[in-house]
């Protein structure tokens, strides 16, 4: 599995477009599976679940549907993230869009709680976890790859493209959803939605992983960074550098920032949602509509905060963003929560606006993570440190229920998103400021950040 491509990717006109449109759809791909159980699964919960279960229960099961893929992506980032960076980034992406896909169409093909009982669930949740650790290898190897084959210049900007992947496929799969449920009836256990409504998007979403898989290994080349850094370190271990020294370092700073990240994301991706509905703020409708909109702004928001941290640094624009989740964020839930605003336009604005402060963060956050490690640890590094910081968000759902003890449910998420900016600030301040990092080294790149106004090459010699 060791040998280099037939051809200088250099060689190859459009390999570094490529790679970028890979890694985005890539993303777009993973995304889409990873919203399945929130958004399509969650008006047939039914299905898999006991009639009389009570409402603490049923948020607790669907938060663990959920949750289950997030657990998965770390072990996914373990496994994938050796292997791209002993084996090839290309490689590893192929293998993980495949395994999804098939997970995903297993899902679709579940009997339901009539049928196995209890054990519908289990085996619902082990899929989504199997599911996870497939959807961990995705990115864990498609953008460090395409980074790596990014001018310097752009490499904010590019890395952004990467990430629109996830708003636009939240509006895809939401609008698919809305579309669905206007045509097939939701009800009961045995109306059409519930028993085989869902189905539709779990199997749209195989073929596409399946398909896109197909796409990238005729279309996306090997990185020349990590084939040039392979051949002279044949013997490399990924994880075991990234452990020690300098890369463990710089590990824990990476954990301390992604878990802020993930903590105050969370209230937005997997709360926010559910405190629309069951306050009444919005109608069901409405709500989609408002979330849909939300997630296209953020999309082209992207472009502009991957801009805007090129210009004035990763670290720079961290700091900044920490801040806004931190002290914005809080007020502009407590808005919508306590009923402050009516309406769905004044509601929807405030949630437009929630959306931007607290997520607009990750069109920064995967280029910043790809440019703090060198070369030979990327992958590994990237996935997990991507990917572990999710682990302790991901039971915000036990989270809530224990604080909503001390003060209401739908509250709850003030003080996380307070939390979460906190910990965005504190791992920005730990950190390098990475934008003029060389993606080619094969040392601690950021201990090599030329100065300003060196001239731009691309980081490793390949112009997209």
């Amino acid at each position: 599995m060791n040998e280099s491509p037939p051809h200088s990717a250099q060689s190859r006109p459009g390999t570094g477009v490529k790679a970028r449109l890979g890694a985005q759809v890539g993303l777009f791909v993973d995304m889409f599976d990873v919203y399945l159980p929130v958004i399509v699964l969650g008006p047939a919960l039914a299905y898999f679940v006991p009639q009389g279960m009570s409402e603490s229960t049923s948020r607790i099961v669907a938060a663990a549907i959920f949750v289950a893929t997030l657990l998965g992506r770390p072990v996914g980032a373990l496994i994938f993230g050796h292997l791209a960076d002993r084996h090839g980034r290309r490689r590893v992406t192929i293998v993980s869009l495949f395994g999804f896909g098939l997970c995903t169409l297993a899902i679709a093909l579940l009997p339901g709680y009539g049928t196995l009982g209890l054990t519908a669930i289990v085996l619902l949740v082990a899929l989504r976890f199997l599911d996870g650790v497939f959807l961990g290898g995705q990115y864990t190897a498609a953008t460090p790859l395409a980074l790596e084959q990014s001018q310097k210049s752009r490499r904010g900007f590019d890395g952004a493209v990467i990430m629109t992947g996830f708003p636009l496929a939240y509006c895809t799969i939401a609008l698919l959803t809305f579309g669905l449920l206007l045509v097939v009836p939701v009800g009961g256990p045995d109306s059409p939605y519930v028993t085989w409504g869902w189905r539709i998007p779990f199997i749209i979403g195989a073929v596409l992983a399946l398909a896109w898989a197909v796409w990238y290994a005729r279309n996306v080349h090997e990185s020349e960074a990590w084939t040039n850094d392979k051949q002279k370190n044949p013997g490399r271990s990924p994880l075991a550098e990234l452990m020690r020294g300098g890369n463990l370092r710089g590990f824990l700073q990476v954990f301390v920032l992604m878990s802020g990240v993930w903590l105050a994301f969370n209230m937005i991706g997997a709360v926010l949602p559910g405190v629309l509905k069951t306050s009444g703020r919005l109608t069901s409708v409405e709500s989609t509509l408002v979330l849909v909109i939300a997630y296209a702004l953020l999309a082209a928001s992207y472009l502009g905060a991957g801009a805007l941290s090129q210009r004035i640094g990763r670290k720079t624009f961290l700091l900044g963003n920490g801040v806004l989740i931190t002290v914005v964020a809080p007020v502009l839930f407590w808005l919508v929560a306590s009923g402050r605003v009516h309406g769905a336009v004044p509601v929807g604005v405030v949630v437009v606006l929630l959306v931007l402060v607290v997520v607009s963060i990750y069109s920064v956050v995967s280029t910043y993570i790809v440019e703090r490690f060198h070369v030979g640890v990327r992958s590994s590094a990237y996935g997990l440190g991507y990917t572990a910081a999710v682990i302790i968000p991901s039971f915000y759902a036990f989270y809530q229920e224990g604080l909503s003890q001390l003060m209401p449910y739908d509250m709850t998420p003030l003080v996380f998103l307070a939390l979460g900016g906190c910990l965005v600030i504190l791992g920005a301040v730990l950190g390098p400021e990475t934008k003029h990092v060389d993606l080619g080294s094969a040392s601690a790149g950021v201990e090599e950040a030329p100065p300003e106004g060196e001239r731009d090459t691309a980081s490793s010699s390949v112009t997209p």
